[in-house]
């Protein structure tokens, strides 16, 4: 079949020719685009390739740190467990050594308790060749003397070194007969013997109606005197307790005093003046003696509560460390999942690439066998078939850059 030659304006041409200018151009624009595509190719297998060493190298960053963790982890418990060893240690020696002290307190109060009961019975045997309590108590000084000792020997039974002062000066100038140190306070229990004997030996053997009011008289006067004398010397803001101690060395005076003379109790009461027989100011003095045992022993409990608060504290900063690392853990999972979706999305886009490429070849194979020139003697019945070929060659390169833009 002969064409005739294509008439566009003053110039005739082929129509072969045009039709292998236009393959021509086709086929240099596959190879272009087929270079093109060999290009990324390789950049994106060298890409793959740099991402796959990164994770090799992510994955054994993140085992060393695994082993670094696990490694610090059991480091940390074994301190802590010898921390808490040690506290154990401690607080047993601590508790032995305080026993012993108790033990040896009160062997030591033992001792003295025998001693004291080996007084007693040498006071009994002598009992019957001394003279009354009235002729060995005259004298003021004496019976001054008697009601100190007696209040010192109670107290330094009672109480340990440190407890107590006996003759201390006070801010004032003022010397009590003893200063007992409350523990946590400043502030001490005022003591000062008295021995009102004069008065109350008059009550006491007194016969007539007036012989017996003059004596309580006397009591009252004495006794007032005393408690305001107190009252005035001894209560120092800061420096002493607002309730002080009169110290009665005599349990059947302390029985008159309260039985006949209740107001003169009272009256002592209201000026914060406690009246305290040898058996009272002994409970007095094992009060304050259990009171110092309980701060010691609260003292005690204070430092263990400070070593258990620490070791609360550091649990908590542990948990806090344990807390990050997990964290830290989630999130390197997080990363990793993340490199692995791209590294398989971009293996697969890598394939869909190969499998563009190889039918590329394919049709540009095809086009090349034919030489340009069997279209044109094809039988009419592959006609259509060469049209849709030839419809396809020149999809291909907008094919090719819709999937390009695509795998972007």
């Amino acid at each position: 079949m002969i064409q005739e030659p294509l008439q566009i304006g003053s110039v005739a041409l082929d129509p072969v020719l045009v039709m292998l200018a236009l393959a021509g151009l086709a086929v240099l624009a596959l190879f272009a685009l087929t270079v093109t595509l060999a290009v990324h190719m390789s950049r994106r297998r060298e890409e793959a390739s740099a991402h796959e060493a990164q994770l090799s190298e992510l994955k054994i960053r993140v085992q060393t740190l695994a082993e670094s963790s696990v490694t610090r982890h059991g480091e940390l418990a074994r301190a802590v467990n010898e921390r808490l060893d040690r506290m154990t240690h401690r607080v047993g020696t601590d508790l032995n050594e305080t026993a012993r002290k108790t033990n040896d307190s009160i062997a030591k109060l033992n001792e003295r308790l025998a001693v004291i009961d080996t007084a007693q019975k040498n006071l009994t045997e002598l009992s019957t060749n001394m003279v009354s309590l009235q002729e060995i108590l005259a004298n003021k000084q004496a019976r001054g003397a008697f009601g100190q000792m007696r209040m010192e020997t109670i107290v330094k039974d009672g109480l340990p070194k440190g407890a107590y002062t006996f003759q201390a000066t006070l801010s004032n100038g003022k010397r009590p007969d003893c200063l007992l140190h409350m523990p946590n306070a400043s502030a001490s229990v005022v003591i000062d013997a008295k021995f009102p004997l004069e008065g109350f030996e008059a009550f006491r053997t007194a016969r007539r109606e007036e012989e017996k009011k003059e004596a309580a008289r006397r009591v009252r006067i004495d006794v007032a005197r005393h408690v305001d004398a107190m009252a005035e010397r001894y209560f120092i803001p800061g420096e002493t307790q607002d309730t002080a101690i009169l110290f009665v060395p005599s349990e059947a005076i302390y029985a008159d005093l309260c039985e006949y003379f209740s107001d003169l109790v009272q009256k002592a009461h209201r000026a914060r003046i406690v009246i305290c027989a040898p058996n009272m100011l002994m409970l007095a003095v094992q009060t304050m003696q259990a009171i110092l045992k309980d701060v010691k022993m609260r003292e005690q409990a204070h430092l263990i509560q400070r070593e258990v608060s620490r070791l609360m504290e550091d649990m908590g900063r542990l948990r806090e460390r344990v807390l990050d690392l997990q964290r830290h853990f989630g999130q390197a999972n997080e990363d990793i999942e993340k490199i692995l979706t791209s590294s398989e999305r971009i293996t697969s886009r890598g394939h869909r690439i190969e499998s563009l490429e190889f039918e590329g070849d394919g049709a540009n194979g095809a086009n090349g066998g034919e030489n340009g020139r069997a279209a044109p003697l094809a039988a009419p019945s592959s006609r259509a078939d060469e049209e849709r070929r030839r419809a396809t060659v020149k999809r291909q390169p907008d094919l090719l850059a819709g999937n390009l833009l695509a795998g972007e």
